[in-house]
């Protein structure tokens, strides 16, 4: 799943949010550094990710892409995810998405002076940008796709997952639509964030790494 994605399924503090975030941004950050409520944020995005990659419907959908572009399918997926998290946000949320994301974006902006780096430049720029608000139009994911192409090896593979969009959004849709609730369910009961000492044991059952989870 994309940034929007996992900061609806954080928890509505500092901590949390950016725990929930620095799975993007980890990169060799001590764990024993983190509040226990960051930590527990991170493990969160990891079981988010975990799901997504494992779910069956997801797996499918990458296949929906074409064989020379289909080793980056889970890049664009995730991004898609967004743009129909957005479209469909009144089927899973009583609040105005416009109004949600304003509130987002004061949340973050109070939250970079705690955030690495790295994530801190990203989100400022998110926030300034209004990323969020273009991923609300497909051009607005193809963009962001072809952006990327600027600062990789793969520029004419970003370019033409770009391009295959428009013809898998109904398709992608069904599967966002029938996988964010199970997505949801899954988080709710793994209740990762809800006891931060617990997180990695509950985190490690979740996904069965517990060796004891049965499931």
């Amino acid at each position: 799943m994309n940034y929007l994605a996992h900061l609806l399924l954080a928890q509505p503090n500092t901590d949390s949010r950016i725990g929930n975030l620095l799975g993007d941004f980890y990169h060799g950050t001590r764990l024993e550094l983190l509040s226990p409520a960051m930590a527990a944020g991170l493990y969160n995005h990891r079981a988010v990710d975990w799901f997504t990659d494992h779910h069956p419907h997801v797996r499918a959908a990458r296949l929906l892409f074409s064989p020379q572009v289909r080793r980056f399918s889970p890049i664009a997926l995730d991004m898609m995810f967004d743009f129909c998290l957005i479209k469909h946000w009144s089927h899973f949320f009583a609040s105005d998405f416009s109004d949600y994301k304003a509130q987002l974006y004061r949340q973050l902006q109070n939250d970079l002076p705690q955030m690495p780096d790295a994530m801190a430049r990203t989100f400022k720029a998110v926030t300034e940008q209004d990323w969020f608000g273009r991923y609300a139009q497909l051009e607005g994911i193809q963009q962001a796709l072809r952006r990327m192409a600027l600062h990789g090896r793969f520029t004419a593979r970003y370019v033409s997952i770009a391009d295959e969009l428009p013809q898998l959004q109904v398709e992608t849709e069904a599967v966002f639509l029938s996988f964010f609730p199970q997505l949801q369910s899954f988080i709710q009961q793994a209740a990762i964030e809800q006891a931060p000492l617990l997180a990695f044991e509950r985190y490690s059952k979740a996904t069965g790494k517990d060796q004891s989870n049965t499931t």
